[in-house]
């Protein structure tokens, strides 16, 4: 074992001297140290050049459209109604109460004579109202089959005008199908109650024209006739009494008279 390790490191110092030899032929040692000695050159940074921001705009590459304006395709929402403040009565009959069956039904009766009046020339719906259209949350909510057919898709501002040619500005709502902003004021100002049925014509895209029937009319009507009675009775009781009252009078005289002859 001890001749194995030495002609082992006999071997290793032998090839240790050839490769020295070797690298001075190849003056491989000088190389190094002169790379070392040299300093390494220091790289001169670039100023940064900032470019400024250009407008970003689509390019024309048709020269029909070169001419023309930039087209903006940025949706812009819908408005927001203006709230206005107003102070309101609630003094008309049946407000904050349920229609009667019958007078609803009567409203109904009257608006469908309304709506067959008015033709075909521009599309037209009933609508009875309820609690929830004329009190509380105000929201009414249109035919789908209609708002599809004829409204727009989108959220648009709809006017409705009555039949005195009042205008009111609503909010209409393409995907509840319904009327939320400035329903409230135009049902509070024409207090309609429960039982009242709407006609809307629509005139325009974005226009309808509202036709209301009363569902208490019939017995407004039948109270007026009710207090004419009453007042008729009572003015042919008081004609009564001056009658009795005038033959008592005459009475009472011809008494003192003969009481006087006597």
């Amino acid at each position: 074992m001890a001749k194995s390790k030495q002609t082992y490191e006999e071997i290793r110092q032998k090839r240790l001297e050839e490769n020295k030899k070797r690298m001075e032929e190849l003056n491989l040692t000088k190389l190094s140290q002169s790379l070392l000695s040299k300093p390494s050159p220091v790289k001169k940074a670039k100023p940064r050049t900032f470019r400024q921001a250009k407008a970003l705009t689509p390019v024309r590459r048709s020269t029909r459209v070169a001419d023309k304006p930039t087209v903006s395709y940025k949706e812009l929402p819908v408005e927001p109604m203006e709230r206005t403040r107003r102070s309101y009565s609630y003094r008309r009959r049946g407000f904050g109460d349920y229609a009667s069956s019958e007078a609803r039904a009567h409203a109904i009766d009257k608006a469908e004579q309304i709506q067959s009046r008015l033709g075909a020339d521009f599309p037209s719906f009933l609508k009875p109202m309820v609690q929830s259209h004329v009190s509380g949350c105000f929201w009414l909510g249109l035919p789908v089959y209609f708002c599809k057919s004829h409204l727009p898709l989108s959220d648009e501002v709809m006017t409705l005008e009555d039949e005195n040619g009042d205008e009111f500005q609503t909010k209409y709502l393409a995907q509840k199908t319904g009327l939320s902003g400035g329903w409230r004021g135009f049902s509070i100002d024409h207090e309609l109650v429960d039982g009242d049925a709407l006609v809307f014509q629509l005139v325009s895209p974005t226009r309808f024209k509202v036709y209301i029937a009363r569902a208490y009319d019939s017995e407004d009507n039948e109270n007026k006739e009710d207090m004419v009675e009453v007042n008729e009775g009572k003015e042919n009781i008081d004609s009564d009494k001056n009658s009795d009252s005038k033959h008592l009078d005459g009475i009472a005289k011809r008494t003192r008279a003969k009481s006087r002859v006597s």
